[in-house]
């Protein structure tokens, strides 16, 4: 056997035929590592023996020094030095013989710990072998033991097959047993706990064991069932029931006493049972074809019924069966669950009469109003919860909630034509009465936002705030037709814009807009303004600035209809106002050209009278405001006021004051036409009507200031400058709305300024 080095090489020459000569570059690169070694620890030695002399210098400075008397330690020192030099010479000695012998022991522990090695790999070896053989020899045996495990193990699911099978037929003996005793509660016990059994092998795969288990519980769950529904037909015919009449439900009394517990075990099959009876009553055999009449399908017969029977049994309900549930401490309310389960017949026999109703308008129409009265009176009378289902869930599935969409609709539509074409479309029904009649409101615009408000209160009510968001369109979409239809009548009454059907028209936007506005601040319209929102989010319909707008509620959902509505009455009022001021102009003629340079001072008249020519203007003006003071609502007649204030304001101030030049009887009788004449015409409408003429005025006051005070104001005006305006002295003579280049114009037309001589 080869050294462990020798082993080394011999491998290492057979994988690699060119490791010999990187054996010698290795070795020859080896030797010059040592040989740089060697001459770097010669180049140190060089350098100690330089410093030695310095060194040996600097030890006897330090020990010595200067002072002669320090040489007596001499001698102690080279015998100090002498005796370490000893010491290192033994210990350098020691080591020198010490290390061969440490590099030969652990030569030798290597050479034992080879060997050591060597005999486990041949015992390795051996045992490999010795394992092969027996896995080989014990092959067969494993093969048979395994054959033996798979069988007791196929028989051990055999045996639990059989407990279950044994544990079920267990089971049915004992409720059959328990049956023949009349036990039912035992009975009905045991039969859920076969149904607890049934649940935990849900994860079988043994499928004929679960048919099994399933079939029995089946079969035993219906015996049990026909053995209770028999006990309760009988009970049910002890108390008469169902009731027919309120008085009966009053009077019922129990023949046979029954326990609690048995009672609240059996009341939802009661309940089943109950429902089922009354089906009876409910069931309509025939089918609804286009060609069935109006006396055969009536829809309120049986919703009425069921509101009945609900009232019939509400006493026996909460005085007999709730104290039972509540002894059970069970949260069910027996009036609810009566009420839900009658409502579920009610949707099955709506489901089953919709589709065959839904090309019939008319039977259509009668069915969703016949709904919508039940739905309110349940909700509101019997307290039915809007979390049950409910008859608004049938009409809010899709074709029939578009059918209904479309026959509200149409009947709008036709209501809107038949209000607009009748006689008293424009008349106010509160006409004769002052208190009531404030917005004058026409008879057609009422009734339609009647039908809008019976809309509303109609699909208020619906499960999905979607199915609302689809109503609320419709109801713009009316507003927008009738609004247009409110156009078309106003553009025929255009020449006659002061006429009452004109005006009438015009109460009408007003009032919808009104009526609208108000209605944006609704919470209902609040919360279908919120679900517009989430809608438009989603989308991607507006823009961020109008989902900021409805998120903070700037805006409301009737914010479109109400800007058309506030256009269409702005144009109209602007229509009244332009014709209203042709005809004061027109009666203005000659009061323009009155000769104001030549009337008598104040002082030269006994007493100050209206002038003559002024009298057509403001008798045109009075009988115009009291014409539509009548006929406009408050709201409407003060903006109609207010703007041909404003344009009478400036047409004075332009075409009469400005266009002529006043003396001071002039002047005075101006002032006097305006403010003892024109302007209390108004002062019925406000406290402060010159308040509205602020140019006529000021005017005013500037032609008739005395003559000292004009002249130091008109050299203050001429003396005043932009960086010092003459604000001050005009407010001090009540100037506020003129400019300063305006009163400069309104000094010159002044013609009594005294003669200075220039």
């Amino acid at each position: 056997m080869l050294p462990a080095g020798e082993i080394g090489k011999v491998r290492a020459a057979s994988c690699c035929p060119e490791s010999g000569d990187e054996m010698k570059n290795t070795e020859e690169k080896s030797d010059m590592n040592i040989a740089a070694l060697v001459g770097r620890e010669q180049l140190m030695q060089d350098r100690d023996d330089d410093q030695l002399p310095l060194n040996v210098s600097a030890f006897i400075e330090k020990e010595v020094g200067n002072d002669l008397k320090s040489l007596k330690k001499l001698g102690k020192l080279i015998e100090q030095m002498t005796e370490n030099k000893m010491k290192l010479e033994e210990q350098v000695l020691t080591i020198s013989s010490e290390i061969p012998k440490r590099i030969q022991s652990a030569l030798k522990d290597a050479e034992e710990s080879q060997q050591v090695l060597n005999q486990f790999l041949e015992q390795e070896t051996s045992l490999f072998s010795s394992i092969t053989s027996h896995l080989l020899t014990a092959q067969p045996w494993m093969d048979d033991l395994g054959a033996m495990i798979n069988q007791i193990e196929e028989i051990e699911q055999h045996l639990t097959y059989l407990k279950w099978v044994s544990q079920i037929e267990e089971l049915s003996d004992n409720i059959q047993q328990y049956l023949m005793t009349n036990n039912v509660p035992e009975a009905a016990s045991i039969l859920v706990t076969m149904t607890e059994l049934d649940i935990k092998l849900q994860e079988s795969s043994c499928t004929h064991l679960l048919s099994f288990m399933r079939a029995t519980v089946k079969f035993w769950h219906k015996i049990l069932k026909d053995k209770l529904t028999s006990d309760f037909e009988e009970i049910l015919a002890q108390l008469h029931w169902p009731f027919i009449t309120h008085t009966q439900s009053q009077t019922v009394g129990i023949s046979r006493s029954a326990s609690a517990p048995e009672v609240y075990a059996t009341l939802e099959t009661l309940f089943c049972q109950l429902l089922k009876l009354q089906a009876s009553y409910l069931c309509w055999s025939g089918k609804v074809t286009k060609t069935t009449s109006y006396s055969v399908f009536v829809p309120e017969w049986y919703l009425a019924q069921v509101l009945m029977w609900i009232g019939n049994h509400a006493h026996f309900l909460d005085e007999k069966i709730q104290p039972i549930l509540e002894k059970a401490d069970s949260a069910v309310n027996a009036r609810l669950e009566f009420s839900r389960g009658l409502m579920m017949l009610i949707l099955e026999k709506l489901a089953s009469d919709i589709p065959c109703l839904l090309y019939d308008d008319n039977l259509f129409c009668h069915l969703v109003d016949e709904v919508l009265l039940f739905e309110r009176e349940l909700h509101s009378v019997h307290g039915y919860p809007s979390t049950f289902a409910s008859c608004m869930h049938i009409l809010s599935e899709e074709t029939c909630f578009q059918r209904w969409l479309t026959v509200e609709r149409k009947f709008a539509l036709q209501k809107m034509d038949s209000m607009l074409s009748s006689e008293a479309a424009w008349v106010s029904q509160y006409k004769d009465i002052t208190d009531v009649d404030e917005m004058k409101v026409p008879n057609c615009a009422e009734v339609f936002m009647t039908l809008l408000l019976v809309i509303t209160d109609r699909y208020k009510n619906l499960p999905t705030a979607p199915r609302k968001l689809q109503f609320l369109e419709l109801q713009k979409d009316l507003v927008d037709d009738f609004r247009i239809r409110l156009t078309q009548v106003m553009k025929e009454e255009t020449r006659a814009s002061l006429d009452f059907r004109y005006c009438a028209i015009l109460n009408a936007v007003n009032y919808i807009s009104t009526v609208l506005a108000d209605w944006a601040d609704n919470v209902f319209f609040l919360q279908l303004q919120q679900a517009a929102l989430e809608v438009f989010a989603e989308n991607n319909v507006l823009s961020k600035l109008q989902l900021g707008q409805l998120a903070s509620m700037e805006s409301s959902v009737f914010d479109d209809m109400i800007n058309l509505l506030e256009r269409l009455k702005l144009d109209m009022l602007t229509r009244q106002v332009d014709h209203v001021f042709r005809e004061v102009k027109d009666a203005a003629k000659l009061y323009k050209k009155e000769r104001w340079l030549s009337l008598p001072s104040q002082s030269e008249q006994a007493v100050m009278s209206l002038s003559s020519s002024a009298c057509p203007l403001l008798l045109t003006l009075r009988d115009r405001l009291l014409q539509l003071e009548q006929q406009l609502c408050f709201s409407l007649f003060r903006i109609f006021w207010q703007m041909l204030v404003e344009k009478l304001d400036v047409y004075i101030y332009q075409e009469i004051i400005l266009a002529n030049h006043f003396n001071e009887g002039g002047a005075a009788q101006l002032q006097f036409d305006m403010t003892r004449n024109l302007f209390p015409l108004f002062s019925h409408y406000c406290k402060r009507p010159e308040n509205y003429f602020k140019h006529v005025k000021e005017a005013c006051i500037v032609l008739n200031l005395n003559t000292g005070s004009a002249l130091l104001l008109k050299d203050v005006l001429q003396s005043a400058s932009e960086h010092l305006p003459a604000t001050a002295a005009l407010n001090e003579v009540g100037i506020y709305k003129l400019a300063q280049q305006d009163v400069e114009i309104l000094l010159n037309l002044r013609t009594n300024w005294p003669n200075t001589g220039k």
